[in-house]
């Protein structure tokens, strides 16, 4: 599936499972999207599993959103504390749509919780109350990590370990059944052979020929040190203690004076943690004339992306900024820019530092998301499922592979998530060839009746506005109340029970789902209210009305008689 196929679904307002291999442009979609709903005026809610990859769209972590925080379950207690906080339960309400990015590293229980916390403050029994959501990533890529308690020598430890269980295995997925767009479209990779060694991985089907490939680009660690060429190369390393004696070891050796840069806050402790954890570029960042760095986020005006390598040429003179010399060389002056948390449009935190961290080793986890134009791998610590795959789909030719090790699992991927990944294929090409016969007009009106029913302001022309009954019958469908049909139409609750009744009348709603604005006291008094309907022979209200003295409102005389038998 193309990104525009992709993205014309998600205006549809479908729940949507985006994925497909490294640099098929999953974050560049998201972000299109995001653009289409503000500028419609819509506000959606953007998430991600992890810190990291929240930053990379400018959001906050799931966790942090749901107010579920850390917890591994959620007991009633929980959700009665989440439900007393004004900030989580506006967030929450105010929602119409739901970004969750890296899905891959969200276990099947956190994706459960956020799901019954939106039920729950929505009050909408849906899956997620209604909202729209989105899940995107890739579950090739590096799997959940969970914070399990282990009792060793009569002492509780706490350790990290990959989770199993993927978030496809979640009842909340199954109940949301969403619409699995996979992007075929490549957007990283140049080479043929290297996108054939990787689709090889994927697909279980790596062999001799593959590996031949990989051996060629094998260095040993003599090599290694007397390159100079390959100095300044980043180097991937499955464990921090390895990034960080590398990256100290490298940076004292080089004569000169060290700069030290240090990040400013603003905001509440809890998202101002939450940045820093999710920011690529360090809380200290120690540089020096000839250091090796890499940009960390992106700003192509200035000539540099996430992923841009580099090397310090100089400090300027009067900002103290350092001036890095890219790959291509260009020389850039590097200001401080923000990584924030937004909500609503408004910035709730933000962290401010050099988008720049020491390149001469980073992390698999902290890879993830990067394009990179050449990388040093030692690959003979992966551990995981994935983790090599992770490692080798960042950079985007084969001759920018220069590899030191590996280990018997370093090509393999998980064996359930090979048989998912078919499916979700499958399922794509049907949704595809489905919505391929959906003429255009019709796919428009689709994507306008949404923006509608968010509130928001369709900007398209291509057919008539909807008649005053369908705009709330739309509304009605999605499960808002009354009062809510009222506010968004600007109109009077009384109006809008008007129009409700119509479409009873025209059956266009049952009168079955009429028992959710039903009132338990109106429901005792149905019978009551009935009898008296049929006493004065009359279906108007004003009679009615005065024969109980205005005991009961219009509203409920108006419900009760849409509810009522003919005799």
């Amino acid at each position: 599936m193309t990104q525009s196929q992709a993205l014309s679904i998600l205006k549809t307002g479908a729940n949507v499972f985006l994925t497909g291999e490294p640099g098929s442009g999953k974050t560049h979609l998201l972000n299109e999207y995001i653009k289409y709903l503000r500028d419609h005026s819509i506000e959606p809610a953007i998430t991600a599993s992890t810190g990291i990859a929240a930053t990379h769209i400018g959001g906050m972590t799931v966790h942090s959103w749901s107010g579920i925080g850390i917890k591994t379950r959620l007991e009633k207690s929980d959700l009665n504390k989440i439900k007393t906080s004004q900030y989580i339960v506006r967030r929450i309400t105010k929602a119409k749509v739901l970004i969750i990015e890296e899905i891959s590293m969200l276990t099947d229980d956190t994706l459960s919780m956020v799901d019954t916390v939106c039920r729950e403050i929505k009050q909408n029994s849906k899956p997620f109350g209604g909202i729209q959501v989105i899940l995107a990533g890739d579950f090739f890529q590096l799997p959940p990590v969970v914070r399990r308690e282990i009792n060793a020598n009569d002492q509780t430890t706490i350790i990290e370990r990959p989770q199993t269980i993927f978030a496809f295995d979640s009842s909340s997925w199954k109940e949301l059944n969403p619409i699995v767009c996979y992007l075929t479209e490549q957007h990283r990779q140049e080479d043929e052979d290297f996108l054939e060694l990787l689709s090889a991985i994927r697909r279980n089907v790596f062999n001799n020929n593959h590996l031949f490939h990989i051996e060629k680009r094998k260095i040993n660690p003599f090599d290694l040190a007397q390159n100079k060429s390959l100095t300044n190369i980043p180097k991937l390393f499955s464990h921090n203690a390895d990034v960080d004696r590398i990256n100290d070891e490298v940076l004292s050796s080089i004569p000169g004076k060290q700069n030290t840069f240090i990040i400013s806050v603003q905001g509440p402790d809890p998202l101002i943690a939450a940045l820093k954890k999710g920011c690529l570029s360090p809380e200290i960042l120690y540089l020096k004339v000839g250091a090796s760095v890499m940009f960390t986020k992106n700003n192509p005006k200035e000539g540099f992306v996430n992923g841009t390598l580099g090397v310090v040429d100089g400090f300027d003179k009067i900002t103290g900024n350092p001036i890095v010399k890219t790959r291509n060389g260009r020389k850039i002056e590097v200001e401080p820019m923000n990584w924030s948390i937004e909500e609503n449009g408004k910035i709730k935190a933000s962290i401010s530092q050099l988008p720049l961290r020491l390149a001469w080793a980073i992390t698999v986890h902290k890879s993830q998301g990067m394009s990179l134009d050449e990388a040093v791998m030692d690959l003979s610590q992966v551990f995981e499922f994935g983790q090599g795959y992770v490692v080798l789909s960042r950079v985007r030719k084969l001759s920018g592979l220069y590899i030191l090790g590996w280990n018997e699992q370093t090509f393999q991927v998980h064996p359930e998530i090979l048989s998912k990944d078919k499916e979700f294929r499958q399922d794509s090409s049907i949704i595809e060839n489905m919505y391929s016969k959906i003429s255009f007009f019709e796919l428009q009106k689709k994507q306008d009746n949404f923006i509608r029913v968010c509130g928001g302001k369709p900007k398209s022309s291509f057919f008539e506005k909807l008649d005053t009954y369908t705009e709330t019958l739309l509304l009605w469908n999605e499960g808002k109340n009354i009062l809510q049909i009222s506010e968004l139409r600007k109109f009077t609750e009384g109006t809008i029970l008007s129009h409700i009744e119509k479409l009873v009348l025209k059956g266009k709603i049952n009168r079955s789902d009429l028992s959710r604005i039903l009132t338990p006291a109106l429901k005792n008094s149905l019978s009551k209210i009935h009898d008296i309907f049929h006493e004065l022979n009359t279906d108007k209200l004003s009679p009615v009305f005065e024969k109980f003295n205005g005991r009961y409102s219009y509203e409920e005389l108006r419900i009760a008689r849409m509810l009522m038998d003919k005799k």
